[in-house]
């Protein structure tokens, strides 16, 4: 070899090494392919809808695989364990309702998992505000009639929940501290019975996920009295808000976010929030979850923290007060 090819052979050498780097060092997210969404729910529930809604045009604009993954039970920590203990590469998210993040911490005295160390926000998914219905033999037609006929009753209204603890019976609680009415709470396990038993008449009222109570209502099982936020909602424009009817306080919003593994690098949460941004904003998801009743709402990573920061503080001063404790 002359001397004046080292030059050149050491230059070409030096390329192909670090194309060889380039190539054979991907980052993890590249090699998986597979973003695994996992839910804390049984399949078929309001929050496997959504995601099940959002999951194929979300792998759309990721460029990857997403797999709804069911990991349900213990409220929620069997998920959250999961997701905090994952590659923190952005392949494994979870989405999940408002109650096993900012509800579950000051519920419970111990978790194996604490949403502020172990998870970091991604964005919020869906607003999903709480309905009061009442059962189609009901006399009251509005929020406001239901409460004076309340305090009509030497026993007062008896209210179902889906659970001590369960966003509608927090919201029955911020009711009661509203109007000073008497309501008596019957809790039940999961929505399903609590509706059957409104249905029936065996219990007064209850208050839901719109998502779960539409197709009652649709067909006349149900009537919508009330809504539990600052403003109507468009899949019923006709139903007063609370607060449109005197009631100030009554806001309970069970929202849906995405939040990964807390060591997530900040580069891989932004092309992940990027993502669900155009997924929600895709015209079939977002029709579709419209019409479910879920409102869909995309926000960044900093204004999810800050409502599930304003949400744990707001529900633990409810928990707190009422003295409420899990079943």
């Amino acid at each position: 070899m002359t001397s004046k090819n080292i030059p050149r052979r050491a230059a070409l050498l030096l390329t192909t090494a670090v194309l060889a780097v380039g190539f054979a060092a991907p980052s993890a997210y590249a090699q998986a392919k597979i973003t695994r969404l996992v839910v804390a729910f049984p399949p078929g529930g309001p929050v496997d809808f959504v995601a099940r809604t959002i999951g194929e045009q979300l792998g759309k604009e990721l460029g990857s695989q997403v797999i709804i993954e069911n990991r349900a039970g213990a409220n929620g920590a069997i998920a959250a364990e999961y997701v905090a203990r994952a590659t923190p590469d952005g392949s494994t998210l979870w989405l999940t309702s408002v109650g096993a993040v900012a509800i579950n911490p000051p519920l419970y005295e111990k978790l194996p998992y604490d949403p502020v160390r172990d998870l970091a926000p991604v964005s919020l998914v869906a607003n999903n505000v709480e309905l009061l219905v009442v059962g189609a033999g009901n006399p009251a037609n509005t929020g406001a009639e239901f409460i004076a006929n309340a305090r009509l009753r030497k026993d007062g209204a008896t209210m179902a929940s889906s659970g001590t603890g369960s966003v509608p019976h927090l919201a029955m609680e911020l009711l009661a501290d509203a109007t000073k009415a008497p309501l008596v709470h019957v809790p039940y396990k999961g929505a399903a019975p609590a509706i059957t038993d409104v249905i029936a008449g065996h219990v007064d009222g209850f208050f839901g996920d719109i998502p779960g109570l539409v197709g009652f209502i649709k067909a006349g099982k149900l009537k919508p009295i009330g809504i539990a936020s600052n403003r109507r909602h468009p899949l019923l424009p006709e139903v007063k808000t609370f607060q449109e009817m005197g009631m100030a306080g009554v806001d309970s919003d069970n929202w849906y976010a995405l939040f990964a593994g807390k060591a997530t690098p900040a580069a891989d949460i932004a092309r992940l929030n990027e993502a669900v941004r155009r997924a929600l904003a895709n015209e079939g998801v977002r029709s579709k979850l419209l019409a479910s009743g879920a409102e869909p709402a995309a926000s960044s990573p900093a204004e999810l923290a800050l409502l599930l920061k304003n949400d744990t503080a707001k529900w633990g001063k409810v928990i707190r007060a009422k003295k409420i404790k899990p079943e």
